[in-house]
């Protein structure tokens, strides 16, 4: 089966793309950041991974508060990558290619996050209108 077009992945397509790319990175970590900072960032890949998957195929109510954790640990992964990269542990090239797909990445992360926020709002506007209709 072909892979769908490049401008057609989802956030998690693209995620796994990025993951993959770091999985080839991370052997070539010295061991002093390896094994402290080189397993932060792969733990925080994987739960980013696990919470945009559950994000996918949460309830309505539960969807928000389920993208915001998934941007609060993909915003930790991003900080530990950097850290990485200015302690030397992964190379200037290599931190620029994983930052190229991080970026794409956070503006789809950011967008889900703002049209969720933007539909829990609408539900609750709209839940309150109808609940001060019952009560009049």
């Amino acid at each position: 089966k072909a892979p769908p077009p490049v401008g057609k992945l989802s956030i998690l397509q693209h995620l796994v793309a990025s993951y993959k790319l770091w999985h080839e990175y991370m052997p070539h970590i010295p061991k002093t950041s390896r094994y402290t900072l080189g397993e932060k960032i792969d733990a925080c890949f994987i739960e980013t991974l696990e919470l945009l998957f559950f994000a996918q195929y949460a309830k309505k109510e539960q969807r928000l508060p389920t993208l915001q954790k998934a941007n609060v640990k993909f915003d930790s992964l991003k900080f530990f990558l950097q850290l990485l990269w200015e302690t030397n542990g992964i190379s200037a090239k290599q931190y620029a290619n994983i930052s190229k797909h991080l970026v794409d990445i956070g503006k789809m992360l950011g967008g889900w996050l703002r049209r969720v926020e933007a539909e829990t709002a609408q539900g609750l506007k709209a839940h309150t209108q109808s609940s001060a209709r019952t009560k009049e």
